[in-house]
């Protein structure tokens, strides 16, 4: 199995990688560190950013971290998991705020809303342990922003947070896979097998994203992660896809598709999906 809290350990935070991440109180136990991989910055990604302020809710200190300009980024596509596809610049990369001083970090949505139990949770589990680190000065790298989700993982777990927002952290560190390996270089020695151990560790993630949505459905209230019941519906639907839960996500679909308050336009990503899984079946039947 990939081990995707590798990282917990250079950020001095090992004795949290043994734990299984959805269990209540206790977490998940993995092996293997994430692909080095050398990327393709697009040209001028360092202009479209700003030093952001923020206020550290758990240590009192001011603070900065890289932020896309508003409006200075397109967005070209939608894929079938809900990732965003941005050009010229990759926009997941920067959707970690952390805080050098004493290791708090959370997805932007999330970081300036931790309860006082949550703040100590922080404080005993991450904050005594965390080796501070040095991030790009210009523009975040794919290992910076991996290192920055493992952060902010790590985070969720310390601070007990809904199964949702971990399975939320963990869907968006595929994305970051996902494009960390957008942006290798084919012409680099080793390139198929990098991108083959990127592949495993993405899929790792969607797994983990999955089983935490699984269980924020059975427990939680929409919104949820800002989305509605509907999107929510529809995401499962494509992670159980996915990881190869063909009956999941036919069951999923259905559900989006006899949903009122389904919007247009997911209910127009579901019937893509149907297609997909319909073909699948008819594959999987034809083997």
């Amino acid at each position: 199995m990939s081990d995707i809290f590798s990282d917990f350990r250079s950020l001095g935070l090992g004795d949290l990688s043994g734990a299984d991440l959805y269990a209540e109180p206790e977490r998940p136990q993995v092996k293997q560190a994430p692909p080095v991989v050398k990327e393709m910055i697009p040209v001028g990604e360092k202009d479209l950013l700003f030093d952001k302020s923020y206020d550290c809710p758990v240590c009192g200190q001011k603070f900065k971290n890289k932020t896309i300009r508003t409006g200075k980024n397109r967005l070209i596509r939608i894929e079938r998991d809900l990732r965003q596809v941005y050009t010229p610049v990759d926009q997941v990369k920067y959707d970690v705020v952390a805080c050098p001083n004493c290791g708090y970090a959370a997805l932007t949505r999330y970081f300036d809303s931790p309860t006082r139990m949550q703040v100590e949770g922080v404080r005993k589990n991450i904050c005594v342990n965390y080796r501070p680190q040095t991030w790009g000065e210009e523009y975040y790298t794919y290992e910076d922003a991996r290192l920055r989700f493992q952060l902010a993982l790590a985070n969720a777990i310390a601070k007990m947070s809904k199964s949702s927002e971990k399975a939320y952290i963990c869907l968006k560190t595929a994305f970051v896979l996902r494009g960390e390996r957008d942006a290798l270089d084919p012409a680099e020695p080793g390139y198929e097998e990098v991108k083959k151990q990127n592949e495993a560790m993405e899929m790792e993630y969607i797994e983990q994203a999955y089983d935490g949505f699984v269980q924020a459905r059975l427990k939680e209230t929409y919104p949820m992660c800002g989305m509605d019941e509907p999107t929510t519906d529809y995401l499962l639907a494509a992670l159980a896809f996915e990881v190869g839960k063909l009956d999941v996500a036919s069951k999923m679909v259905s559900t989006v598709l006899a949903s009122r308050s389904a919007s247009s336009h997911i209910k127009d990503k579901t019937r893509d999906l149907k297609d997909e899984i319909i073909e699948a079946v008819k594959k999987s039947a034809g083997k």
